[in-house]
């Protein structure tokens, strides 16, 4: 079962009580998918920080419930996601053996090996959806997957 706890340097993160073997289904969470009109609307929010881009050919984001907007990012992460469009959730797993009480983490930068700086720790603020060009996002979203 996953559970919230103080993540040190992070504040909340989210934790498993029992251990996880790589490939492992850590969880299967619900989305909301957010028409690309409506972005520039959620990217004045607080939910900047916490939402996934679902489509670049339709340019949507998709917030995730559960647990799924509030896993942290970790240059090094024991866990990765894909999007199921099918069932409009995101399926986060294990990429390695997780051991009880430890922090489930993915990579913020779409791909688990990337280690570009991101804005929470250049101090700035999310670059939203639409500072990008779609050649741009495309770029990004087409990374190699593991």
């Amino acid at each position: 079962m996953l559970y919230v706890a103080d993540a040190p340097g992070k504040g909340r993160g989210i934790f498993t009580d029992m251990a996880l073997a790589k490939d492992d289904v850590v969880e299967r969470a619900p989305v909301v998918v957010v028409p690309a009109d409506q972005v520039e609307l959620v990217e004045k929010t607080v939910l900047l920080d916490y939402y996934f881009w679902w489509k670049v050919d339709t340019l949507e984001i998709a917030v995730a419930f559960g647990y799924g907007s509030l896993y942290n990012h970790a240059d090094e992460p024991n866990a990765h996601y894909w999007m199921d469009y099918d069932h409009k959730t995101i399926v986060f797993y294990a990429l390695r053996d997780i051991a009880a009480d430890e922090e489930i983490t993915f990579n913020y930068n779409g791909n688990s090996t990337e280690k570009s700086a991101l804005w929470f720790s250049t101090g700035e603020k999310r670059p939203g959806l639409w500072n990008y060009g779609e050649k741009q996002l495309r770029e990004l979203w087409e990374k190699p997957k593991e």
